[in-house]
């Protein structure tokens, strides 16, 4: 019987086994690869051609980017290097023109004995929309954030400080028109007193004023015009200009074009589908030629200011449609839960909509971001040297004459820097939404 029992009780083992690899196809680079590169025989043949095309490229671009030459006065001279180093049928890129001209791709025709407050301008920018991107910063830099924008004018076209600081308080007669009227006579008539009384202050109040102050204390810079602003500055100020002030002029016509007013819905649907259906290079060409005929003799309008207006605008209607996606994703039961507080209508679109219809419209938001800020480089056809009208002036040259890849591929360089940064923070402000929100 004991030894029946002995062969029937099942073996328990008293030790742990030490710890034992995974298979050699189960783990690292081969596992990621067969996951990833060859799962399957489509996906593999897919690689296969992919590695090919790729392996194609690079060989041929390889050589020209090892060949480069940095140092050199004119493509003549370039030519010459590579002759005398690589041989005369080896590819090899002339980037000595970067080198030889960066300042002007960068600057235009900016003073260079003035480049510090281009650079200082960028410093305050991205120092201003910290607060703006990062809200776990004190709210109260929100106030410098709201001052930049003086400051940067000041900085980049000089002239008198009282200019800036004369517009500024237009902004400031609007905030508190807005209080006192709201406080007494409604929301909306606030919201026309606040867009109503800047406009007049400006068009009648502020260029006399500046002048009155500018003549009592002359305080200020050597002004610099707008026909010098050139390359990726005038990109950026374009471009940043159109996105800060094209937001919430989008959010206002969304609402408007949702609103049950007659007058504001229809005024409102017009503007977007008027804008909408014509391309942006016609509104340029509007700004730059037509507006004229508009405007009474004499009136001296910057050509730079009438872009950054046009821009904005264009910018303004694609937002619109892109919040008001956003508006309409959102269940009625939010607005049901909004009319259940008690709240009244500007109390629940800031605190209960336009939060959660603005995370639904990021992507779309950013897209069309991105998308103007590329759209910069049509200002070339109205005559504003942009980067791509600048390597139009540089190539004019005898010393750089004939050159032409070069050129075009620092500037793609430098928009897929901007570009790419504001894709990647719209994904990080995405997932950071999405974790608050679980």
């Amino acid at each position: 019987m004991a030894e029946a029992a002995s062969h029937t009780t099942s073996y328990v083992r008293d030790k742990m086994l030490p710890q034992a690899e995974p298979p050699t196809l189960q783990k690292g680079a081969i596992k990621w690869m067969r996951d990833n590169l060859f799962s399957g025989w489509l996906n593999s043949i897919l690689t296969i051609v992919s590695i090919y095309v790729i392996w194609a490229v690079v060989s041929d671009l390889f050589p020209w980017f090892a060949n480069s030459i940095w140092r050199a006065d004119s493509l003549t001279q370039c030519r010459e290097i590579r002759n005398a180093t690589v041989g005369a049928d080896a590819p090899a890129a002339c980037f000595a023109v970067i080198v030889d001209r960066w300042q002007q791709l960068l600057f235009g025709f900016y003073p260079r004995e003035f480049y510090w407050r281009p650079i200082l301008s960028l410093v305050v920018m991205l120092t201003a929309l910290m607060p703006v991107l990062f809200p776990r910063l004190p709210r109260a830099a929100l106030l410098w954030s709201v001052s930049a924008p003086f400051v940067i004018f000041f900085l980049l076209w000089g002239g008198s400080v009282w200019f800036p600081l004369a517009a500024a308080l237009g902004f400031v007669i609007g905030a508190v028109a807005w209080r006192l009227v709201s406080a007494a006579s409604g929301a909306l008539l606030g919201v026309l007193a606040a867009i109503i009384l800047p406009i007049i202050y400006w068009l009648y109040f502020a260029a006399p004023l500046a002048d009155g102050l500018a003549g009592s204390v002359p305080l200020g810079l050597e002004a610099v015009p707008s026909k010098q602003f050139g390359g990726f500055m005038l990109s950026v100020v374009i471009g940043i200009s159109g996105i800060v002030l094209s937001l919430p002029l989008g959010i206002l016509l969304a609402l408007g074009r949702q609103s049950p007013l007659f007058i504001i819905n229809k005024l409102s649907v017009g503007f977007i589908e008027i804008i909408r259906g014509v391309p942006l290079i016609v509104w340029l060409f509007t700004a730059s030629l037509l507006l004229n005929y508009f405007l009474p003799p004499g009136t001296n309008f910057d050509l730079m200011l009438r872009v950054i207006i046009m821009v904005t605008l264009f910018a303004s209607a694609y937002i619109a449609e892109v919040v008001r996606g956003g508006l309409a994703a959102l269940p009625k039961g939010q607005y049901e839960a909004a009319d259940a507080l008690g709240l009244d209508y500007w109390k629940s679109m800031r605190l209960i909509i336009l939060p959660q219809a603005l995370k639904i419209a990021i992507p779309g938001i950013v897209n069309t971001f991105i998308g103007l800020f590329k759209d910069t480089t049509l200002v070339v056809f109205i005559g504003l040297l942009d980067p791509i009208g600048l390597t139009n002036a540089i190539r004019a040259s005898t010393d750089w004459n004939g050159i032409y890849w070069e050129l075009f591929l620092f500037i793609a360089l430098m928009f897929f820097v901007f570009c790419f940064s504001m894709g990647r923070y719209s994904l990080y402000l995405e997932k950071k939404l999405r974790r608050e929100h679980r």
